[in-house]
């Protein structure tokens, strides 16, 4: 495009014959108005001319500024991009290094820790002169509400007195609620737990160098002869932890409702474990055949008295909202099922009856001390004590055994019965313990 300049020889021209053009005209006067009409259209056309300079001057302006600028922020953009592409890769390479050092770390954490438990291991294998230093303290993770309140009467097994209810409530500060889910897809569930009732259980934990592992303990099911303890299910182990299957009846939050169970009310239980039919049922396991004789314990026959069911009845109000059971019958119903073995010490069942003579409340004395040194299903320890089995182990009479009460407590009410030397129970009250 021409700059400015290239349109002043133009101008310079029509200014000039303007000129000459307006003296011809004037000198003949007569031509007057054809010269007005003359200057006026040539004024006309020096306007275009001027107007169409500046515009073309205006224009030229505007392209040189806007290339300018163009060519400013053209020069701009690439500073920047320079500037912004050179932070972005220090940034990233700020980056790589800090991530490089957070895998070296943790790298150098896990074999830290592969170290100590390695150590840790080494450590518990060496063989160690006190205990305390092997030992590893666990806390209960559930705690068992049962319907036999104390150990007098609660069975021996597992599974033997079915309607046995009891509810397995998990601590909610150590057992989210949603580890029990699923387990109510199994039909039964394993159950380790702590014989808490033990009276040498803090001699054992807490003195360990101080109490004395007895070898051998005395069996129910032969009479009270010894045999080994690692060879039965006695409590009284060197590590007292107890192991029982039970029916899964329900899952409510973290409540699991049993039954079938052979636990006494407060037992805290360490683990629960679902029970698989496929590895948990060997076929073919051998036992010896003392544990095949399964109906030494078991009575000949269970009735209730006349007035039993009105005194229940009695009873059942205020232990009713507690109870595990819905209605009085099913907890009759219970009583005859845990009645049906015969739940007496190996004390109870050999050493002489009192005469007849002999007043209940003076029986009831008797057996609350029974009750406080013996464990129906479990009297090792009060046999080893009392010598009972070494007192000659005849029965008495019919007449002379009838003559005794004994007590059995479920969920807070105090069963009484008597057994007969043909072990027929005869269960006559039960009052509010």
């Amino acid at each position: 495009m021409a700059g400015p300049k290239s349109q002043w020889p133009s101008l310079s021209v029509t200014l000039a014959f303007v000129s000459l053009s307006a003296t011809t005209v004037i000198s003949r006067e007569s031509q007057f108005t054809r010269l007005f009409e003359f200057l006026y259209l040539h004024l006309f056309s020096i306007k275009i001319h001027i107007i169409s300079y500046i515009n073309t001057y205006r224009n030229t302006c505007v392209h040189c500024l806007c290339d300018a600028a163009v060519y400013s922020w053209s020069r701009k953009s690439k500073s920047k991009s320079v500037s912004i592409n050179g932070e972005a890769s220090k940034k990233i390479e700020e980056l790589e290094a800090s991530l490089k050092d957070a895998l070296e770390n943790c790298a150098a954490e896990r074999k830290g820790r592969i170290r100590a438990q390695q150590a840790l291991r080494e450590t518990l294998r060496k063989p160690s002169d006190k205990i305390e230093s092997t030992s590893y303290p666990m806390a209960p993770i559930a705690v068992v509400h049962s319907c036999f309140s104390t150990r007098n009467g609660t069975p021996r097994q597992p599974l033997l007195v079915p309607l046995a209810k009891a509810s397995l409530i998990c601590d909610p500060t150590r057992v989210p609620q949603a580890s029990l889910e699923g387990l109510e897809g199994y039909s039964h569930c394993w159950i380790i737990y702590v014989f808490h009732l033990n009276t040498d259980l803090d001699k054992l934990w807490k003195q360990p160098s101080q109490s004395k592992i007895k070898a051998k303990v005395r069996v129910p099911s032969l009479n009270g002869e010894r045999i080994g303890v690692f060879a039965t299910r006695s409590p009284h182990r060197p590590c007292p932890i107890g192991l029982t299957v039970a029916k899964v009846e329900a899952v409510h939050g973290n409540t699991v409702l049993l039954s079938g169970v052979d636990l006494v009310d407060g037992t805290p239980v360490l683990d629960i474990k679902p029970y698989l039919p496929y590895c948990d049922n060997i076929q073919g396991a051998t036992v010896p055949d003392w544990v095949k004789v399964d109906n030494v314990l078991a009575v000949a026959s269970v009735n209730f008295s006349e007035g039993f069911s009105s005194s229940l009845a009695d009873c059942w109000s205020p232990v009713e909202k507690k109870s595990l059971y819905p209605c009085p019958d099913e907890f009759q119903s219970l009583i005859r099922q845990v009645l049906s073995w015969d739940i007496r010490s190996m004390s109870q069942r050999s050493r002489p009856h009192q005469p007849s003579g002999r007043t209940e409340a003076q029986t009831r004395s008797d057996n609350d001390v029974g009750k406080l040194l013996n464990d129906s299903w479990r009297a090792e320890k009060s046999c080893q004590e009392d010598g009972a089995l070494e007192n000659g182990g005849e029965l008495v009479s019919s007449s002379l055994a009838s003559d005794v009460v004994y007590h059995l407590i479920l969920e807070g009410l105090d069963v009484s019965y008597r057994i007969d030397s043909d072990s027929n129970v005869l269960v006559e009250c039960v009052t509010v313990a």
